[in-house]
């Protein structure tokens, strides 16, 4: 790897020469549990508040490293694939000092979800730095997910009914959903299993699976 001294720009400075900003991932971890959706959240008690789980960007190490680093210390969640979701720079973030956050969101099914506190998305507020808006934009990339595909993101397991999955979907858009319109839309997307659920009321219900 080149020296950060052994380029120069036009200007005749290095890499060195230019102020370099520390490096954080945050990470909103979605999941629907019952009929709220919710978020991870961590405790802070050096600021006596709450936040999302997150860490410093270390030399030699991506920004995917970073967030499954924070993910497993901080919340005890493995196995993740985390998507990019925004960079938030403004200069008065973090009173500690200069730091850019790469922020990520992951959605996990709730069993899966770690050993932190799961809060409802309309309780999470008040949070450290500007973790606010990483959920308002994290709840807006799901929901927009969820708008286009029969639960892209696994929160059911392999086979479910429409209606489980009509209901996932409601949580996730936070109103109600046309029952018909819904199953017009989502059968495209879906494969009959074969099988029926019981133990309900009523004709057993087909299960479904993503095509």
């Amino acid at each position: 790897m080149a020296s950060v001294t052994s380029h120069h720009d036009a200007s005749g400075r290095s890499l060195a020469d230019y102020p370099r900003p520390s490096v954080a991932v945050d990470t909103a971890v979605l999941t629907v549990d019952g009929d709220a959706l919710r978020v991870l959240l961590v405790d802070a008690p050096e600021r006596r508040g709450r936040r999302l789980p997150g860490t410093f960007l270390h030399a030699g190490e991506t920004l995917e490293d970073a967030v499954r680093r924070s993910l497993e210390h901080k919340a005890g969640v493995t196995g993740v694939r985390p998507s990019q979701l925004h960079v938030f720079d403004a200069l008065d973030r973090d009173t500690r000092g200069w730091v850019l956050s790469v922020a990520h969101v992951v959605v996990v099914p709730p069993q899966a979800a770690g050993h932190a506190s799961l809060v409802p998305i309309d309780d999470a507020h008040g949070l450290d730095f500007d973790h606010d808006d990483i959920v308002t934009r994290a709840v807006a990339w799901m929901r927009g997910r969820y708008a286009e595909h029969p639960d892209p993101d696994g929160v059911l397991d392999d086979a479910f009914t429409l209606r489980e999955l009509r209901r996932v979907h409601e949580t996730v858009a936070g109103q109600r959903l046309q029952p018909d319109t819904f199953r017009r839309a989502m059968l495209p997307h879906l494969a009959e299993t074969g099988e029926v659920a019981r133990g309900g009321v009523g004709k057993p219900a087909q299960r479904f699976r993503r095509r």
